[in-house]
């Protein structure tokens, strides 16, 4: 278990769920014993004699709901941690609770985020998918700035995205988002769905069966008649597939990353610095099904 934040709600999850957890996996918490008895002392609680730490991060004052430099390098080190330890074959797979962006940044990591780091570090072009058993959302682009998306919607690069993704899932048909309002209708509001139709049949072709249909207009795809035909949707970017995801299903819904020689699964949510050892008990539940799906991928 990848720790996250200190100053966030990760550790509060993770001790909160610790008996839960013990029943699907034998946890192993990436978080130095000092600093776990630190945070679980914020907390008003004490840690369970099988609360297992490995972390060697140099301790720090822990400063709750705050964007702190030492926090970003330990969250860093821990997530690390955790995949080095995958990777040697000395744990089964990678669990992450929630990093804070500003945080990394301020303790000088070069990554925006979990999956910038798993690209570089396995050299390959992970994908983001979030969502819940019998509906998923992949994301084409993912953490960059919203002006950089148009010009990354080329049909050679999403042709390859599409499949890739088609080798890592079974599940069919998947739906493809447009990018512009309406999927351009025809063309009077943009044209870049001229792209991803190219790139849809592209791979359909290669795969040598319809497995991905589309542009479908984005603002009608998450409706209940069409989200039940596609257990997976691509999003042409990050808001366009998660803000609707999260509407419907915030508590329960998981981050899987796709491509990589291990498993990694997350929570889908962030380190929520405004309730953080404030007493508000935060849901368990992502953290959980997060935990459920990777015993189901290493099954």
């Amino acid at each position: 278990m990848s720790i996250g934040d200190l100053g966030g709600i990760g550790f509060e999850i993770a001790l909160s769920a610790h008996e839960e957890a013990k029943k699907v996996a034998c946890p192993l918490y990436c978080v130095s014993p000092e600093m776990a008895r630190r945070a679980a002392a914020l907390l008003g609680r004490s840690l369970p004699s099988d609360f297992e730490c490995v972390g060697q991060e140099a301790a720090f004052e822990i400063q709750p709901g705050c964007v702190s430099a030492q926090a970003g390098a330990a969250s860093y080190a821990s997530f690390t941690q955790a995949l080095e330890l995958s990777v040697e074959g000395r744990a089964d797979a990678v669990v992450t609770l929630p990093i804070h962006k500003a945080a990394w940044a301020a303790a000088g990591v070069k990554y925006k985020g979990h999956t910038d780091y798993l690209r570089d570090r396995f050299r390959t072009e992970a994908i983001m998918v979030l969502g819940k058993p019998g509906f998923y959302v992949a994301l084409f682009t993912d953490h960059i700035p919203l002006r950089k998306v148009c010009d990354r919607i080329q049909a050679g690069s999403l042709e390859a995205f599409l499949l890739q993704l088609a080798r890592s899932v079974e599940a069919g048909p998947i739906g493809v988002l447009g990018l512009n309002p309406h999927a351009g209708d025809g063309g009077v509001l943009g044209d870049e769905e001229r792209s991803i139709e190219a790139a849809i049949a592209a791979a359909n072709h290669a795969l040598g069966a319809a497995r991905f249909e589309g542009p479908l207009i984005p603002d009608a795809a998450f409706l209940p008649r069409v989200r039940s035909r596609y257990p997976f949707l691509v999003a042409m970017y990050h808001d366009q597939g998660l803000a609707p995801l999260k509407a419907l299903y915030f508590e329960e819904a998981i981050n899987v990353t796709l491509g990589l020689p291990i498993v990694r699964t997350s929570v889908d949510h962030g380190t929520a610095f405004d309730i953080a050892y404030r007493g508000q008990n935060p849901s368990i539940r992502s953290y959980l099904n997060a935990l459920g799906a990777t015993k189901a991928l290493l099954a």
